[in-house]
């Protein structure tokens, strides 16, 4: 499953589109989401709401569960502060399993 996370943008053709954290976390939590497209500003104010969590879920479930599937992921956010730093997480990610894998 390829999911797009966001609020404005148009869906490409062949994703599942969520509108918030909640809705993305849900379905990473099938196992079934092989790419991971995310936005970090999603129409509110609530830092909760931020693509952001997305990935910090992911690094938490990454880190206590060895097994648990990384999907290619890009960010197509443009905000300038954070999409830089989501991109650090994702590399992050790619590093711990990298480690994990070597520690076998």
């Amino acid at each position: 499953m390829m999911v797009f996370m966001d609020d404005v943008r148009e869906t490409p053709e062949g994703w599942t589109r969520t509108y918030s954290v909640e809705e993305t976390i849900d379905l990473l939590k099938t196992r079934q989401v092989e790419f991971l497209s995310l936005d970090n500003d999603l129409g509110s104010e609530d830092p909760k709401t931020e693509g952001h969590n997305v990935l910090s879920f992911l690094e938490e479930q990454v880190y206590f569960d060895h097994t648990f599937p990384i999907p290619k992921m890009t960010v197509h956010s443009s905000n300038a502060g954070r999409a830089p730093s989501m991109r650090k997480i994702i590399e992050k990610l790619e590093m711990i399993r990298q480690e994990q894998i070597g520690g076998r």
